[in-house]
Parts: structure tokens; sequence; C-alpha cells
């Protein structure tokens, strides 16, 4: 199943000030999701206002880390961590168990991500 994406709400809501610290139910912001789902302009479009690329939700997961394991690393979910990584995030962040976005990328062998964290690191 395609992802739809359609970003006209966030803009109109953006527009007329969302509040960008919002959570979810896992006390997530809207970032996390949108990175997890592969959402590649909606990452974008927050990142570009301003939205904490480094929050922590309340699985202690960011939304680096949900990029990364909650997806099947392909090319949005790659895009997305580019988007993320020159946004900003921090990639020595670690989830509750103490694995990084690196260890996560490598376990689950997503190379081009992989590559993009390693290069991050210099």
């Amino acid at each position: 199943m395609p992802v739809r994406e359609d970003i006209s709400i966030l803009r109109l809501t953006l527009a007329h000030g969302a509040d960008l610290k919002s959570t979810n139910r896992y006390g997530g912001t809207a970032l996390i999701p949108a990175s997890e789902r592969g959402h590649v302009e909606t990452v974008d479009t927050l990142i570009k206002a301003g939205i904490d690329v480094n929050h922590v939700n309340n699985l202690g997961w960011t939304a680096l880390i949900e990029a990364i394991i909650l997806s099947d690393g392909g090319k949005r979910h790659q895009a997305i961590v580019r988007l993320l990584i020159d946004g900003g995030a921090r990639i020595d962040i670690a989830d509750k168990d103490g694995v990084t976005p690196l260890e996560h990328a490598k376990a689950r062998g997503y190379a081009e991500i992989v590559e993009m964290l390693e290069g991050a690191a210099q």
C-alpha cells in the first residue's frame, strides 16, 4: 500500500501557530510518527518549522531511532534519516537499552543508513 502524504493541513496549522511541542499519547512530537511512517515531506516541513529533532518520547526513542527500528530501511526512510541528520539530530542518543541509532541500523543490515550515520559521526 503506497504511503499517502498530504501536508496541506500541516502547513495551515503551522501558518496559524501550531504548537511544535505538542505530544501524542506516547509523549512524542509529530516528527516522531512522521519519521517512522516514511512521510518525507512532513519531516522536512517540521524540521524547517523548528521542531526539536532530538525530542525523546516515553518509549525512549527519538525520530531518528524510529526511522530506523520501525522501518524497512528503504529509500523514504533513508531520505528521512538524511533530513534528520542534516537538521541536527544527535546520532549518539541511545534508546532506553543503550542501543544507538548506528547499532540499530547495523543490526538490521541497513547499509545506506549505516553509511550516513558513520559519516555524521566523523
